[in-house]
């Protein structure tokens, strides 16, 4: 789950490496939080999808059985 902290912690490492540049730790850290961010926006958004693609075709049939 993305927490408040891990979105704080990315853009302070973000804005560190602008600024003065990051460890090799630091860095592996950046990864690995941008990596886990992005997986759950990626599963996010296919539960998303996936319940409007069910919404659609329940319309789609219900609207098709009535011969709109």
């Amino acid at each position: 789950m993305i927490t408040k902290e891990m979105i704080d912690r990315i853009n302070f490492l973000y804005h560190k490496s602008k600024s003065e540049g990051l460890t090799e730790e630091e860095k592996e850290e950046q990864r690995r939080l941008r990596e886990a961010y992005v997986k759950e926006i990626k599963e996010r958004v296919k539960r998303e999808l996936d319940n409007l693609f069910a919404d659609a075709s329940h319309h789609h049939h219900h609207c098709h059985h009535h011969g709109y």
